[in-house]
């Protein structure tokens, strides 16, 4: 695209123009909203949706008991407190999101069923030049912005990886994946294989255990599961006491934040001590005689994948309570009637569900390009996980793995904003960031470093994503805590930011 041929299309096609264009109206994005219109308000900004509705994951996921894996009073958005149980279900954190959209009259800056096609710098223009497809008529429609926030999510909503396992077209029930559940799926008095250890399974099957005829879930492998009670204590206690919200939620968060990072640094102080807590709790509820070292004991070191937590312990009374079998093997072919394992075993089912986890979205699968160039992200290196070399006016937003999404979120939004502003105070209307001289010998690593962090998706999507730096400023730092301090601190002058 020639700046011409921009400006000729703007007047052609009606396309609107924008300070702002953040895409995806999740957990993200409708904070991002919030943040442009308070700390921004004579900016003009547009959330482009290509669901039906806000919400992201909360809205894509159907199938039963979907809940948060991390608690609400972190994964909530920092300016709206909390006030329910800490793992909370889907419905109710679209409530919650409902309300930040309709107390802070965001709803008129969100345009659902719009999907991004494509999306074209124009370094003459200093702007972004978005096609979006409208999902309900297939109209095509064209925007502009000054600044491109990536809001979108981390994993495709269309579709769940699914591993090729030989014979899976001769089975004749019914082949589901999580991802995709079918709103009108009958598994009552069925019998059903889950196949995949994480939080779906977890959150899936004890949701529907007590229905199905029996549960089976078949593991490759073993992850490790926090046990507890779907309360905070502290909250309660400040409840009672009846503390303002705001107060609460704010003390519970850093009380959070807190435990959360001794936690992570006993994983690496102490493993061994860590490893067999987790294990106590849940040899606690299934009894001395289960098979503990088989079926739940990880060969990996405690969070280099996610841990994931069960509230109250329901799915290892499902497992207690003889409605749930658990095998730990490998899927040797699909029968007509089930699935025939490794170890031999052949399993009867009506219903096999896949959990086996997502596919990354790679800057929402969108085609991106710069002055006509096709933008090859793995071969840019990210500035602290938010942005890259090469790519002007554009912030990712991607979160922690072993925190809340909505932390990191938050601390972005203050950051762009901040960015803009400065961008104003100096009339600049593009800034990149770049390497400096003292990075010209640095050593480009993985964006993420596996021995530190390793699970599937991840690890199926490395080639396409950015390289990080042997330096602080130059990879995306998992430590929320730092960052609570090291992101507002960024010096917006320093010789990584170019502004022109």
């Amino acid at each position: 695209m020639t700046s011409t041929s921009a400006s000729e299309k703007t007047t052609q096609t009606g396309m609107e123009e924008f300070d702002v264009l953040v895409v995806g109206a999740g957990v993200a994005g409708v904070g991002g909203a919030y943040h442009l219109s308070t700390q921004r308000p004579d900016s003009s900004f547009v959330v482009l949706e290509s669901q039906d509705h806000f919400g992201g994951t909360w809205w894509s996921h159907n199938y039963p008991g979907i809940r948060s894996d991390s608690d609400l009073h972190t994964y909530g958005y920092r300016f709206k407190p909390w006030t329910g149980a800490p793992i909370a279900t889907a419905e109710e954190i679209l409530k919650y999101m409902g309300e930040v959209i309709d107390e802070n009259d965001l709803g008129s800056h969100i345009r659902y069923n719009h999907k991004i096609t494509s999306a074209k710098w124009s370094s003459a223009d200093n702007k972004w030049f978005i096609e979006a497809t409208k999902t309900d008529t297939g109209d095509t429609h064209y925007f502009s912005a000054n600044f491109l926030w990536m809001c979108q999510g981390y994993y495709r909503h269309s579709e769940g990886f699914t591993p090729e396992w030989p014979g899976m077209d001769k089975y004749q029930g019914q082949l589901v994946h999580t991802e995709t559940w079918p709103k009108d799926l009958d598994y009552a008095d069925k019998k059903v294989i889950v196949v995949g250890s994480g939080a779906s399974s977890a959150t899936l099957i004890p949701a529907i255990a007590d229905s199905c005829e029996h549960v089976t879930l078949v593991q490759r492998s073993p992850i490790f599961y926090s046990t507890g009670r779907n309360r905070d204590e502290l909250a309660e206690t400040l409840r009672e006491l009846e503390i303002d919200d705001d107060w609460i939620h704010e003390i519970v968060r850093r009380k959070i934040f807190r435990d959360s990072s001794n936690f992570h640094k006993r994983t690496f102080d102490e493993p061994e001590v860590v490893k067999e807590e987790l294990l106590t709790a849940v040899r606690d509820i299934l009894g001395p005689d289960y098979d503990i070292d088989t079926h739940f004991t990880p060969g990996y070191r405690v969070w280099r994948q996610r841990v994931a937590y069960v509230p109250d312990g329901d799915f290892f009374k499902s497992i207690k309570a003889g409605h749930v079998s658990v095998l730990t093997d490998e899927i040797e072919t699909f029968t007509e009637s089930g699935v025939r394992l490794k170890s031999g075993a052949v399993l009867e089912a009506d219903i096999v569900v896949v959990a086996t986890g997502f596919n990354m979205n790679v800057l929402g699968d969108i085609n991106f390009s710069i002055d006509e160039e096709p933008l090859v992200l793995s071969d840019t290196v990210t500035y602290r996980g938010m942005m890259f070399t090469g790519v002007p006016n554009l912030l990712w937003v991607f979160g922690y793995f072993r925190g809340s999404w909505t932390v990191r979120a938050d601390l972005l939004s203050d950051f762009v904003c901040r960015l803009l502003t400065h961008m104003d105070s100096k009339n600049a209307k593009r800034v990149d960031v770049k390497l400096r001289h003292e990075d010209e010998e640095m050593e480009l690593l993985p964006w993420q470093d596996p021995e530190d962090f390793n699970p599937g998706y991840l690890t199926r999507a490395m080639p396409f994503l950015p390289k990080s730096g042997a330096k602080p400023e130059w990879h995306h730092s998992q430590n929320f805590r730092e960052d609570l301090s090291e992101i507002p601190s960024i010096d917006l002058d320093a010789s990584e930011f170019d502004y022109s």
